[in-house]
């Protein structure tokens, strides 16, 4: 059953170093990040779900604890394991949004319970999120969840989207939605314009939502703001 969640943004940016000069505007949700990590940690789970989009040229599906990552493709030479120091010796690397993940839990030194990922394909229906959300809450007891996720990307005129007016409301929603742990607006969350708006983290949310049915959790918002002209939301779950 899920007992906590937190909800992050994924950009590299997050990561001091990727931002250089740049790192101190995103002090404010680092620092949001850390306490919702820390409701994460104060709820004892058995085990730690990372959820987050798979880009379209990154791999969807399940990822094992030590999976490595790197931000090497953002000119950084720093390397990440998800929730571990080692890990498995091939296969793939982690998605963008769940190395940023791994580097957050590092930043934490997190070691309260073992640590699975998942890519979510940002294509996948809100249907198949529901599901996929309720089979990752039943794989133990207690299991929290790291979602990683952007809102629109159509905030502003040099927003990597450029602006897009339905942009700010259907970002208020989705804050005001992930702060009051509404799984039904969550999960009515509009699929076709999300993908308009380049909202990263509408199915990993969607995830989160069907996780959370029947858990009974309440919500807060810890941060909110679009910097860079994306949405970048923290929220934590308990």
């Amino acid at each position: 059953m899920l007992v906590a969640a937190a909800v992050c943004p994924s950009p590299p940016l997050l990561v001091p170093d990727v931002a250089a000069g740049a790192a101190p505007e995103l002090d404010a949700a680092r620092t949001a990040c850390a306490d919702a990590l820390g409701l994460l940690a104060a709820s004892r789970p058995d085990l730690l779900i990372v959820v987050g989009p798979a880009g379209a040229d990154e791999l969807p599906g399940p990822y094992a604890q030590g999976t490595p990552g790197s931000f090497a493709g953002f000119g950084v030479g720093i390397g990440v394991r998800l929730g571990a120091s080692e890990g498995p010796a091939s296969g793939r690397a982690l998605p963008v949004s769940l190395a940023v993940a791994a580097w957050l839990l590092d930043r934490a030194r997190w070691a309260d319970a073992p640590v699975e990922g998942l890519g979510v394909d940002t294509a996948q229906s809100a249907e198949r999120c529901a599901e996929s959300g309720r089979q990752l809450a039943a794989r133990a007891g207690r299991v929290a969840m790291l979602v990683m996720g952007d809102g629109s990307a159509c905030r502003t005129l040099k927003a990597p989207g450029y602006l897009d007016e339905r942009a700010a409301p259907f970002d208020a929603e989705a804050a005001r939605a992930l702060g009051a742990a509404d799984l039904a607006a969550l999960a009515a969350l509009d699929v076709p314009l999300a993908e308009e708006l380049k909202v990263a983290g509408r199915a990993p949310w969607q995830v989160l939502a069907g996780a959370a049915e029947g858990a009974d959790l309440g919500g807060q918002l810890l941060y909110e703001d679009a910097p860079y002209g994306v949405g970048y939301f923290v929220a934590a779950w308990s």
